[in-house]
């Protein structure tokens, strides 16, 4: 009789939790990534899960209490394969135009705003093998990838609103604090 092989246990990916502004790692410029290994691509995958669990298209490593200038991006959200980003050690090159859109953030829930980005962005990165790459990005995936370099440079998007706009969210924010529901 022959045996049956055994179906290959797959580990499950662990899933980080997303940190809430005001944590200080948020405030901060990551550190470059030198090192280019297993534990690397481990913590790419890992963040990929974290961000399709907590429902975003992108994730910076800060967001998940990890300073280093890493992000993952996925603006079809699972629906194409091709479509996932990993942008190490990103730097923007050029950017042309203006848009006016609604974001929100995964480190800041339940708060949207409109922020003026540029319309069109040119990167510069590296893959998960150090590989440089250059990449472009209009509308959602240009925004995307602007919203993510800023986290790895300690900003948030609310930095980029008007005092009086980023006033009223603080408030907000606080309230929120206050009532335990933050």
């Amino acid at each position: 009789m022959a045996k049956t092989p055994k179906a290959a246990t797959q580990k499950p990916v662990k899933v980080h939790e997303v940190v809430k502004y005001p944590e200080p790692v948020l405030a901060k410029r990551g550190e470059e990534v030198t090192v280019f290994d297993a534990s690397l691509k481990k913590l790419i995958n890992e963040m990929f899960e974290s961000m399709y669990i907590a429902q975003g298209i992108g994730l910076a490593a800060p967001q998940i209490n990890i300073s280093k200038r890493i992000t993952v991006i996925d603006v079809s959200f699972k629906k194409n394969p091709k479509d996932k980003i990993v942008l190490i050690n990103p730097e923007i090159v050029d950017r042309t135009g203006k848009q006016l859109e609604e974001e929100g953030c995964l480190s800041l829930p339940d708060i949207r705003e409109k922020v003026s980005r540029a319309e069109w962005v040119k990167v510069k990165a590296q893959d998960e093998n150090g590989t440089f790459f250059e990449i472009e990005g209009t509308e959602l995936l240009g925004r995307c990838i602007q919203h993510e370099i800023d986290h790895l440079d300690g900003i948030l998007f609310i930095d980029r609103l008007s005092r009086l706009k980023r006033e009223l969210v603080l408030r907000k924010i606080k309230k929120l604090q206050k009532n335990g529901e933050w």
